[in-house]
């Protein structure tokens, strides 16, 4: 599984990555959270009020283990702001998954993972 925190603007060409690649399934989760860009300070009611955890999305997608390093070179690609990136770009973790059960069919392994064509999701 890889699981990706990527900013909002670079959604589409993180799932054009995933597609390409032909992973089948992709889950995206609005999420919060703080690392090396840290946050920033706003004015509410004239208080000064500190906001530490900045909007993120987290992406998952389970696929089969061969093309996990392919997959995670363009997503970094694809989630990078310019040529060199930027603080809060977020980070990408892959983890191992010891099975995928579809469930309608009741089929398990990679199958479950892989689709047959490009699937242009968003498109």
């Amino acid at each position: 599984m890889v699981i990706a925190i990527i900013r909002h603007e670079h959604l589409q060409a993180v799932q054009d990555v995933l597609d390409e690649c032909g992973v089948s399934g992709v889950t995206v989760t609005e999420v919060k959270g703080c690392g090396a860009q840290r946050g920033y300070t706003e004015r509410y009611r004239g208080t000064s009020v500190n906001i530490s955890l900045r909007p993120r999305l987290k992406v998952e997608a389970v696929m089969r283990q061969e093309i996990v390093p392919v997959v995670v070179d363009k997503m970094a690609g694809a989630a990078r702001t310019g040529e060199s990136g930027e603080v809060g770009d977020g980070k990408i973790f892959v983890i191992d998954v010891e099975d995928a059960v579809r469930i309608r069919t009741g089929e398990h392994g990679a199958a479950t993972v892989q689709h047959q064509q490009r699937e242009m999701w968003g498109h």
